[in-house]
Order: structure tokens, then C-alpha cells, then sequence
């Protein structure tokens, strides 16, 4: 849907089901549901999770032309893709296999194209398309210099050829298309500082040469076409959950023409760690119902100096909490963007809204996506259907637009 002048979306990552049987069904169920608990008739956005296995077979010319009469029939349209999980996202343990195949790998380049052929294929005349995807890599799988560096260069090597054939689609198609990468807690890329250093340190060294030597481009005309084609997916929670200051990333970003893609609207928790022991063991018994087996709950600590200090997940936080000098933790667990606190504990939702503030007042990008995906392990107490959990999410945020 379009909202002053930004177009905003969910992620289908929400439901469940990887092939493309399975995803389709679900946007078929909910999205009339959707529109109608907001009443809504205006075209509807969505932004569609494909895994590799539905993406080989919504491939079909067949299936793709019937998915697009489908669209125009309930009055949907599609700017953006989340290709960041390849496999397996529900119902079973992902931890830090979201990342696999990573981007050393020809799986994961293979699976991007592929979607940028669909995507290319569903987007309305007159916009541009954006497909998330992972950090590179999770860095704890490249624990030494050089594991780290060989992770570096084949990812990027890998990050050019997905924008070469961009810029091709741009220069015969007349469609711009553009690889979002989107940072995160233990990915290779995790803040604002390894973004900047991974444009400046990686990509326009290998890439500017390689758009020289395969286009007639001067050194000048490369840079910026990398910097269009590969851009940045800007998920509100993760930036939170490493204490960056909004306002300060985006100047940053602006300053070295690095552009955001699309910003996912998502909240953490937070807490406040207490000084006595007693109120720490109350604290835990608060998190512990958010302990549990799919995902990796990343924490980041800072101390009363400001430091920071980071748990693979939330479990091996806890098994510090005792001792720890921590006086505050984030923890990387997708929580409704409506709700601020949770009993004792409390999200990053001022991250969000001060977010929606400054793109009021400054044009950062004009894609916006929900991503709200733990429905299915948030604790009892603060679930809902999924038809209102969205629509309510939905409507939070146009309000706050």
C-alpha cells in the first residue's frame, strides 16, 4: 500500500510452508483478510519470502503468468522480496543455518538471480525492486584471518555478479534492480562501521574493475552502478540491537552514496540488567519463556563504560547473567512493532518510531516491510491470530506514519 509517498508491506516470511504450493495458499487465505480487517481497497503490497525450493518452481512460465493474473486480480502488487532464508524457516531448528548456503557458494548466487528473474518479471512499470539477503555470511563460521578473508572475497566476487547481470536488466530492460544486504548480530556485516568498510574495503575494489573490464564504464559510472545494484536492507531491530544511532547511520550512509533498499519495521527486546541478584533472578524467569529451539536470539550487552559484549544466543546470555557487568542487554527476538513492553520486559518500538520520524523529514528509500516472523514461539500471552497479528501491525504503523 502507498503512504505517503513510501509503499509498505509485510513479510510473508510469517507463514510457514517452503514450497511454493504451501506459500501460495497462504497469500491467497490472508491477504483478502487482511484487507479486509484494515478496509482496504487500494492496491496492496506484499512482500513475498520464496524459498529456493518454491522459487524453482514459481519459475514455470506458467505458474508466474497465473501468479501475476492473480495479483492484478486482487488488486497486489510486488516491489520486494526477503532472500535471505534459502531453506527451511518454520517448525524446525534454523539457528544460524539461516545462512546457508552463504555467499561463497553458487547456491546462494544461483538462488538470487533466480529470484531477480521473477521479481523482474512481477514488478509494475515505473518501480524499481529490491531482494534482501544475508550479511554474506555468519562469522563464527570463519574464525580466523584467513577463513575470514577467503569469506570476503568469494562473497563479494560473488555480490559483483549478481550486480553486473542488475545492471544488464537495467541497461535492456529500463528496470532498476538492486541486492539488499541486510545486517545483522554475528553476520560478517553486523553494524554500521563493517557496511561502510565493506563498501569501501571489498566491493568497489573488486567490482569497479570487473564493471570496467565487462562495460564500457569509466571508474566513476562503476562505482555508482555498484552502489545502485548493491544496497542496504535496513531491519530496524538489528540496528537497535547494536545500539546504533539511527540518525548517525543514515548521515553515514548518505555521506559514501551508499543507499538503504528497503527498511524492515521490526522490534527487540530490551531489558535493563538490575544490580541485585534476587532482581536478576527475576529477570530470568521473565526471559525464559523466550528461550526456545528455531532461531538464534543474538544478545549484545553494554556495560556502565558503554562497552559492548555480545551471546551467539539467548540461552548463553542467561548462563551469564549472575555475574555479568552488563547494565543493559538487546536481544534479537523479533517482537510485535504495537506492543512496547511485555511484563517486565520492554522492545526497542522508540527505534522504530524514531525511524518513521526521519524518513518524514528526509526521503531515505520509499520501501518499507514489516517483519515480524516469531508468531509461531512468541509466549502464550502475547499471541494472536494471524490475520489480526498483521493487520494490527499494519495499522500501528500507518498511524505512526
Amino acid at each position: 500500500m502507498e503512504i505517503n509517498n513510501h509503499h509498505l508491506t509485510y513479510c510473508s516470511n510469517i507463514h510457514p510452508g517452503e514450497s511454493w504450493e504451501a506459500t501460495f495458499e497462504n497469500l491467497k487465505k490472508y491477504i483478502p483478510e487482511i484487507k479486509q480487517h484494515l478496509s482496504y481497497s487500494a492496491p496492496f503490497a506484499i512482500g513475498l519470502r520464496l524459498s529456493n525450493e518454491a522459487s524453482l518452481v514459481l519459475q514455470n512460465p506458467e505458474k508466474l503468468a497465473a501468479f501475476k493474473q492473480w495479483l492484478d486480480v486482487e488488486h497486489c502488487y510486488i516491489f520486494t522480496f526477503n532472500g535471505f532464508p534459502y531453506g527451511s524457516f518454520h517448525r524446525e531448528v534454523v539457528k544460524d543455518d539461516v545462512h546457508s548456503p552463504d555467499w561463497t557458494t553458487q547456491e546462494r548466487k544461483a538462488y538470487t538471480l533466480r529470484l531477480f528473474d521473477i521479481l523482474a518479471y512481477l514488478l509494475k512499470e515505473g518501480m524499481d525492486g529490491g531482494i534482501s539477503t544475508s550479511p554474506l555470511s555468519y562469522r563464527h563460521w570463519h574464525p580466523y584471518p584467513k577463513d575470514w578473508d577467503y569469506a570476503m572475497r568469494k562473497s563479494t566476487e560473488q555480490v559483483v555478479e549478481v550486480a553486473a547481470r542488475l545492471y544488464e536488466i537495467k541497461q535492456n530492460q529500463g528496470k532498476t534492480l538492486h541486492l539488499d544486504i541486510e545486517p545483522e548480530p554475528d553476520g560478517m556485516l553486523e553494524n554500521a562501521q563493517e557496511t561502510l568498510d565493506f563498501y569501501s574495503g571489498w566491493l568497489l575494489p573488486i567490482g569497479i574493475p570487473e564493471f570496467r573490464k565487462r562495460f564500457d564504464v569509466t571508474e566513476a559510472e562503476a562505482a555508482e552502478a555498484l552502489k545502485d545494484h548493491i544496497r542496504i536492507c535496513y531491519d530496524v531491530c538489528h540496528f537497535a540491537v547494536v545500539y546504533e544511532d539511527h540518525s548517525d547511520v543514515f548521515e553515514s550512509f548518505h555521506k559514501e552514496g551508499i543507499k538503504i533498499g528497503k527498511i524492515q519495521i521490526s522490534a527487540a527486546l530490551k531489558v535493563d540488567v538490575p544490580a541485585s541478584i534476587q532482581e536478576r533472578k527475576t529477570l530470568e524467569k521473565a526471559l525464559l519463556p523466550f528461550v526456545e529451539s528455531t532461531y538464534l536470539h543474538q544478545v549484545v550487552g553494554r556495560n556502565a563504560a558503554g562497552v559492548l559484549s555480545s551471546f551467539r544466543d539467548l540461552p548463553d546470555a542467561l548462563v551469564s547473567l549472575a555475574d555479568t557487568d552488563n547494565v543493559a542487554w538487546r536481544i534479537h527476538f523479533h517482537v510485535p512493532i504495537f506492543l512496547d513492553t511485555y511484563g517486565k520486559l520492554s522492545s526497542t518500538q522508540e527505534d522504530i518510531l524514531t525511524v518513521l520520524h526521519l524518513i518524514k523529514n528526509k526521503s531515505v528509500t520509499p520501501h518499507l516491510e514489516i517483519e515480524t516472523y516469531t508468531w509461531e514461539v512468541l509466549p502464550e500471552d502475547i499471541h494472536l491470530t494471524l490475520g489480526e497479528s498483521i493487520s494490527r501491525e499494519i495499522q500501528w504503523t500507518i498511524e505512526n506514519m
